[in-house]
């Protein structure tokens, strides 16, 4: 949008070199369009017949030199060329204003000091004025930083006109660019095939990990099956126990005590075998005589 409006704010003295004729006139051609504060665009000017005259002017060819370097140089260099015409404030504004668009390029000139020194400006002050002319005007965005005293450019507008024989060194800028682009996609690429490998084994060892345990658990299981531990070993006494009594009617027919050990045991009353044989007399008579009963004590 802005250098639609620069360029259409140039073609009226583009159509007033057809009648600047002479040297002066083409001269003061150049004073006006360079004045002008909606013209920042030059080169459709520099390229007339009219204008290119100039240069075989002795008396005017340096305002041919400061419409070029208006069209694609700097405030340094007007002020490092001699015998250039004066600038009037608003000249020397815009010139100011499109050297501000050239040095955007280099962060490490758009400190308050570095500015001063290339725009010709006598302080910070100055510098912020500049900028925010430049902001108003459309030609940058930027931000002011007076802690730090530097300014931060983040877009410039394209109007700027290329120098001679700039195009070559601006392709091969662009070649290298292209080449740290594919290059950083490569490396883009190489991290997200890395990543995606190791994602694919991380599901891998999870997906082995998880069938390995289901196996030996299924393993555990088979080797538990039909084992009785001792708790199954104590209920079973305690129901055996229980189905006795309630069938003979003995005593210990009730159920076990709930804090019993597993292997308690219960007295049962046997008959001692009365054979009548001397050993079985001695033997009765130590365990207290014939047809007495023996007490033992039975586990069940």
């Amino acid at each position: 949008m802005e250098q639609t409006k620069a360029l259409n704010a140039l073609q009226p003295f583009v159509a007033l070199t057809k009648s600047a004729t002479a040297p002066r006139a083409a001269a003061d051609l150049v004073a006006q369009a360079t004045s002008n504060p909606n013209t920042y665009v030059f080169s459709e000017l520099l390229q007339t017949p009219q204008i290119q005259a100039l240069s075989q002017s002795p008396d005017y060819a340096s305002h041919l030199k400061l419409l070029e370097i208006f069209s694609y140089g700097t405030y340094a260099d007007y002020t490092s060329t001699p015998n250039l015409p004066p600038l009037n404030d608003t000249q020397a504004l815009k010139l100011r204003q499109l050297s501000l668009l050239t040095l955007a390029k280099g962060p490490h000139n758009l400190s308050y000091n570095a500015l001063q020194q290339s725009l010709g400006l006598n302080n910070d002050r100055a510098v912020e004025d500049l900028v925010i002319s430049a902001v108003y005007a459309g030609l940058i965005d930027a931000q002011l930083d007076p802690y730090y005293d530097a300014v931060h450019i983040t877009s410039v507008s394209p109007l700027r006109d290329l120098a001679p024989g700039s195009i070559p060194s601006m392709l091969n800028s662009l070649r290298v660019w292209s080449g740290r682009c594919t290059s950083t996609l490569e490396d883009l690429e190489a991290q997200i095939a890395s990543i995606k490998a190791a994602a694919a084994k991380r599901h891998s060892d999870k997906k082995a990990w998880v069938e390995q345990t289901v196996r030996l658990v299924e393993q555990e299981k088979s080797a538990d099956l039909g084992v009785h531990t001792p708790r199954h070993g104590a209920i079973l006494n305690r129901a055996i126990t229980k189905i006795q009594g309630q069938r003979f009617g003995k005593r210990g027919s009730g159920s076990l005590e709930a804090n019993a050990d597993d292997d308690e045991a219960m007295d049962v009353d046997e008959e001692e075998p009365d054979d009548g044989e001397g050993g079985s007399s001695a033997s009765s008579g130590a365990l207290g005589g014939p047809g007495k009963k023996r007490a033992h004590r039975r586990k069940l």
